[in-house]
């Protein structure tokens, strides 16, 4: 009983680790894909850019990933308009 118990916990346990690692697999392709690469300057106001920055950290995020999060949505919203 217990030998079946153990290769159950052992074929549970490789399985798991095979869709792990399948999942592992696949986001670093797509994190290869989407390699940040190039930069955006935009001019802003000093007191805009204070309470934006100020304002992502107080939401526990960072001003680029909202920046790049923006451009995604637009995208988005607006391509299938076009």
């Amino acid at each position: 009983m217990h030998i079946h118990l153990i290769s159950a916990i052992l074929v549970s346990t490789v399985n798991i680790s095979l869709v792990f690692r399948y999942f592992l697999d696949a986001k670093l392709e797509n994190t290869k894909s989407k390699k940040k690469n190039s930069q955006f300057i935009v001019r802003l106001n000093d007191m805009e850019r204070t309470e934006f920055v100020e304002l992502c950290e107080e939401l526990d995020t960072s001003a680029a990933r909202e920046v790049r999060r923006f451009i995604r949505c637009f995208i988005a919203e607006n391509k299938k308009q076009t």
